[in-house]
């Protein structure tokens, strides 16, 4: 797991852009962009939880646009981000991650509890990653309901 002020693990995976584009999407590569970028891991698409901080997401794009790149990584298929993206008009990259070794390097795989059984899966987390490759903020086991409002304010702090 990456400590804050750490560099980011390196990434290459492939997903979805904005406009559901399929391609190959790396953490360098985003990063030139010459933005800081908002990497979340969630559990599954089209899921309560999941929708809810995907719409989020969505609905504050015009928060976002110019001071992030949002980024939503999953083990979900191409096929199943591109159905999560129609269904609820996703306007951010989504990439997949089918045998999570990007979940294991950044945290966001390991042992879970939820409604009293212990689990292995996917952790729900975020990070702002900076310009400069270096994890500024991590959060961990993060609510999906108003979770964007928490990163904004975290991205303020930096």
């Amino acid at each position: 797991m990456p400590e804050e002020g750490k560099k980011a693990p390196l990434f290459c995976l492939r997903g979805i852009d904005k406009d559901g584009v399929e391609a190959e999407f790396s953490l360098a590569k985003l990063l030139k962009e010459g933005r800081p970028m908002i990497l979340y891991f969630y559990p599954k698409d089209n899921t309560p939880g999941c929708t809810t901080e995907a719409c989020d997401f969505r609905d504050n794009m015009n928060r976002l646009t110019g001071i992030a790149t949002v980024v939503g990584v999953s083990r979900d298929s191409i096929a199943s981000h591109l159905k999560f993206r129609e269904q609820h008009g996703l306007n951010f990259i989504l990439l997949t991650d089918p045998d999570h070794k990007v979940m294991e390097a950044y945290g966001a795989w390991g042992e879970k509890t939820s409604y009293g059984k212990t689990t292995e899966g996917v952790i729900r987390s975020t990070y702002i990653i900076g310009t400069d490759g270096k994890v500024k903020k991590q959060m961990l086991n993060v609510k999906a309901k108003g979770h964007v409002d928490r990163v904004l304010e975290e991205m303020g702090k930096l």
